[in-house]
């Protein structure tokens, strides 16, 4: 029996002036399942994440969220609804620390006013130290402990996206996204990644959908694969499906791409 469809993408299309980024794109995402979008540069696969999280509209077709259309909803109220995401170019806090950076992740689940969080008082405090609580697990499961109070700016490259991770999956989201989360890593802080991805996956039942250029990572941890080029879908289907397709061959200029 095949899992439930939590994201449905049904027919958008995106266009910047004479540019089109996305183009009548369908597909379905099912619960628990990793889902790798890939494609050369400029096939539109950020501007199909930035879609589904609100922070573009589409022109034509619709989004779904476990049966709620969230086509033209903000991104806040997407983000209140279950879904969370890293970004292509770091977006953390340098300045603040890495609990900090964290702490912020929690904050679409907090319930009090901003004058009794700033004073810290009554209610307030008591969920800020329940939302630690749940900071700190976090923390511990990225294996990122003796940083918890360093300043996010001071920190190298790959734990700095380690960290974009764990403020998305602070949001405790139902689907995440994420937007080349190894981009820029060396092979040792790649397969750190993947395994955190694949943990996250497993062990919280997250569904993941992510854009990825490293193909052997693509292959190695998803369930499907989606391909774009020139804004359109033009594969579907499992690694070894999508490995072997003419098509797909032919938009990364030659199968060495995909091995």
């Amino acid at each position: 029996m095949a899992a439930e469809v939590v994201l449905s993408v049904r027919d958008v299309s995106k266009h910047f002036g004479g540019v089109v980024a996305v183009n009548g794109v369908s597909l379905d995402v099912r619960r628990g399942e990793i889902v790798s979008v890939i494609g050369p540069n400029g096939a539109g696969k950020t501007t199909l994440l930035n879609m589904i999280s609100g922070f573009y509209h589409p022109e034509r077709g619709s989004i779904w969220l476990e049966g709620r259309d969230i086509t033209h909803l903000s991104p806040s109220r997407i983000a209140a609804l279950g879904v969370a995401r890293t970004f292509q170019n770091i977006a953390l806090f340098r300045g603040m620390t890495v609990l900090d950076n964290l702490m912020l992740g929690r904050h679409i689940h907090m319930r009090t006013g901003v004058l009794s969080a700033m004073l810290r008082y009554g209610p307030a405090l008591r969920e800020e130290m329940q939302q630690r609580r749940i900071v700190e697990d976090i923390i511990d499961f990225l294996e990122i402990e003796p940083l918890r109070k360093r300043p996010v700016g001071a920190l190298p490259y790959g734990l700095q996206k380690r960290v974009e991770l764990g403020r998305a999956l602070a949001a405790h989201p139902k689907v995440l996204l994420l937007d080349e989360p190894m981009g820029g890593m060396n092979v040792e802080e790649k397969e750190d990644m993947a395994r955190f991805i694949l943990d996250v996956n497993e062990e919280w039942g997250t569904t993941i959908v992510l854009i990825e250029h490293d193909m052997g990572v693509v292959m190695d941890i998803s369930q499907r694969v989606i391909v774009l080029d020139l804004g359109e879908k033009i594969a579907e289907g499992t690694p070894a499906e999508v490995r072997t397709n003419p098509q797909v061959i032919k938009a990364y200029l030659g199968a060495k791409a995909l091995q």
